[in-house]
């Protein structure tokens, strides 16, 4: 440097130093970009979600990049690989899997690893939540106050403008695999069908349908009988979504209230049992209705279109884009408490 006069750098050499300095300063970043909190290095990295048991019977092979190979979603990684455990940010116990005792889950959990409990069944039928109190931080289910929501079907927008309605040859179908007489769909159904004839499909009645034949089937049928198993807030499964709107027929709804449907759907989209004073009504309704307004039933296509999802894959990959926004330490101490409310 060359020093002034009275010992001090001249303007100059400041000059030279201060860009010397910022330089070295902005090299750091070039050279190390990835330096910085142990937090914000590790979201660089894949999420690993490992399932620790695969909900369905039949398991796909997850070894790809299927989140984005399939859906889109980046940056995550499904695996099944028990080993992996101490790699895995998430891991997921499907419900129906869980086996009595807590010997049959790992033995311990990473600092910072996350729990999921998930399950597609209403409480009426889900058993033992009580001992699995205290274990999971976050729960996966169609309930919307759920931390990773996951329904069984939504309308997406579309720009088709079109309305497509089947050419129909009967009033109203149920296809049945499970009857039981205590639930009350089985006393709606056998109220109802004291005042018009109901096509009946399904085990229930020795009627199974093919995989392909569902919906060619029911598509017949100006009305389905979109029965829910139980009543429970947000339980509106593929009865609706596939069975009834995917199918190009008018859901008569028996499920929660008509307020929670429109949360998903258009009021004038359905029909609710409670909508009328009696099965009567309903029936007489049902079978006095004119073209005109049956018509008007299928409005909503011209706005969008079902979405189902069927892929266990698919659900699960959603957890990666739900991260960022999940709450952290978290438990849910009483479950059963939870998922009954």
């Amino acid at each position: 440097l060359r020093w002034s006069p009275w010992g001090r750098p001249g303007a100059k050499a400041l000059v030279t130093a201060g860009l010397f300095v910022t330089t070295l300063w902005n090299m750091r970043f070039f050279l190390n970009p990835y330096k910085g909190s142990g937090e914000d290095s590790k979201h660089r990295e894949p999420l690993v979600i490992l399932v620790w048991e695969w909900p369905s019977k039949q398991v796909p092979n997850v070894s790809a990049d299927v989140c984005r190979e399939l859906y889109g979603i980046t940056g995550c990684q499904l695996t099944t690989e028990r080993q992996l455990l101490h790699q895995a940010d998430v891991v997921v116990f499907p419900h129906s899997r869980l086996q009595p005792g807590r010997d049959r889950l790992p033995k311990e959990r990473l600092p910072g690893q996350n729990w999921v409990w998930v399950s597609l069944e209403s409480p009426s039928n889900t058993r033992a939540l009580a001992e699995w109190n205290q274990t999971f931080n976050w729960v996966m289910t169609y309930r919307q106050d759920s931390d990773i929501f996951i329904p069984y079907g939504k309308l997406v927008p579309n720009r088709s403008a079109t309305v497509n309605i089947p050419a129909k040859t009967n009033l109203v179908s149920w296809v049945i695999s499970n009857y039981h007489r205590t639930q009350k769909r089985a006393e709606v159904y056998k109220n109802l069908s004291r005042y018009l004839h109901v096509n009946i499909y399904g085990k229930a009645n020795n009627k199974p349908l093919c995989k392909d034949c569902l919906l060619a089937t029911i598509s017949k049928s100006k009305f389905y009988l979109a029965f829910e198993n139980s009543i429970h807030r947000d339980y509106i499964t593929e009865k609706l979504w596939r069975n009834s709107l995917l199918a190009g027929t008018v859901p008569v709804v028996l499920g929660p209230p008509r307020a929670n449907y429109e949360q998903f759907i258009p009021s004038d989209s359905f029909i609710h049992v409670n909508d009328f004073a009696s099965l009567e009504e309903l029936a007489t309704f049902l079978k006095t209705m004119n073209s005109s307004r049956y018509q008007q039933f299928f409005a909503w296509q011209r706005r969008f279109s079902v979405k189902l999802y069927m892929d266990w894959r698919e659900r699960i990959c959603t957890i990666c884009t739900a991260y960022p926004h999940l709450p952290r330490g978290h438990l849910y101490t009483n479950l059963q408490s939870w998922f009954n409310s």
